[in-house]
């Protein structure tokens, strides 16, 4: 597995980069988003890549930051998309607005991507839906929470994100109803309280 690379850059377009190692330039496959934070040609650079080696292929993918390409080997780990969809789709959104329509189910959304499709949109929606859902952000209620409280926000997320409900509505519906006597109510009560808001 090759980690990253760096180097100078020699050449740029919007799907590819040209580094030179030593010498020795090297092709790297990117995104959109990648190309757009790129630096000058001749200035240093470090991609984080994804190197996919098959029979008759072997093929460098380059990626500004760890964000992007988590989300890039989650998408071709899903049955039908390869590397060369991944970039395509990545190209077409940033990650974070593309794990809230998902989250979300939102297909209107994510096939407004080149690339997707509506069969192709379900499938991504059933096969990631959990592995974003368990990996929220926090909810930001102006005060402190120990690690307790924490837990049971973050549960109490959970369950409503797998009830289908848009993750803004949530943050808003949770805002308006937390407090810290609140938050030490059983979980049950505080999921029905925060459904009323929704």
């Amino acid at each position: 597995m090759i980690e990253s690379i760096k180097g100078t850059l020699n050449k740029k377009d919007p799907t590819h980069a040209i580094i030179d190692v030593g010498g020795i330039r090297i092709a790297v496959n990117i995104t959109l988003s990648t190309y757009e934070k790129l630096g000058d040609i001749d200035t240093s650079i470090e991609l984080l890549t994804y190197f996919n080696v098959r029979e008759d292929i072997m093929e460098l993918y380059g990626f500004i930051d760890n964000n992007e390409r988590l989300l890039f080997k989650q998408l071709t780990s899903v049955n039908g998309i390869g590397p060369k969809s991944a970039l395509n789709i990545l190209s077409g959104t940033s990650p974070n607005s593309f794990r809230k329509n998902i989250i979300n189910g939102d297909i209107s959304s994510l096939t407004s991507i080149p690339g997707i499709g509506s069969k192709t949109a379900k499938r991504i929606i059933v096969e990631l839906k959990d592995k974003f859902v368990d990996n929220v952000d926090s909810v930001d209620l102006g005060f402190q929470l120990d690690s307790n409280e924490q837990g049971v926000i973050d549960d109490v997320v959970k369950v409503l994100l797998s009830l289908g409900y848009n993750r803004s509505l949530i943050d808003k519906a949770v805002s308006e109803i937390a407090t810290k006597d609140i938050l030490k109510d059983d979980l049950e009560k505080i999921i029905k309280m925060t459904l009323k808001k929704l």
